[in-house]
């Protein structure tokens, strides 16, 4: 069995403690300091990847990438077909919401790694009734 996750990581965290602009800066900074067992899914990389490439420039979204690469404990999760059925089912359990594919799949992958706990600065996040971390 592999590693335990303490953690999932939204792309609203990681633009967060990425962009010292953002009014999250300082909490996701201090929490990034010295993180837990995280994990995320391939689509917040390139959900954050767009965002600073529009933002601002591709120095900028490559830069972002690189923080990726080399956030450790930070486990990515590539998004195949399970995945993306599981986040289908979520859109359709939330469609009363305005959740992303994106949520979505992070949605289930939290179910299915049993992880209590999100980073993140996006409530649908807490869908299911897991905790999320803005203090």
């Amino acid at each position: 069995m592999g590693r335990k996750t303490d953690a999932y990581v939204d792309t609203s965290a990681l633009i967060a403690f990425a962009d010292r602009s953002d009014s999250y800066h300082a909490l996701f900074r201090g929490l990034f300091s010295a993180p837990p067992h995280l994990m995320t899914t391939t689509l917040v990389v390139a959900e954050g990847h767009g965002w600073f490439l529009k933002r601002y420039d591709r120095t900028r979204a490559l830069q972002f990438v690189a923080l990726i690469e080399e956030l450790t404990p930070l486990r990515l999760v590539a998004v195949g077909p399970d995945e993306q059925a599981g986040g289908i089912r979520m859109l359709r359990k939330f469609s009363d919401q305005d959740v992303s594919l994106t949520d979505a799949v992070g949605l289930h992958v939290m179910q299915i790694h049993r992880i209590n706990e999100c980073w993140s600065t996006d409530r649908h996040l807490g869908l299911t009734g897991v905790s999320l971390r803005l203090s």
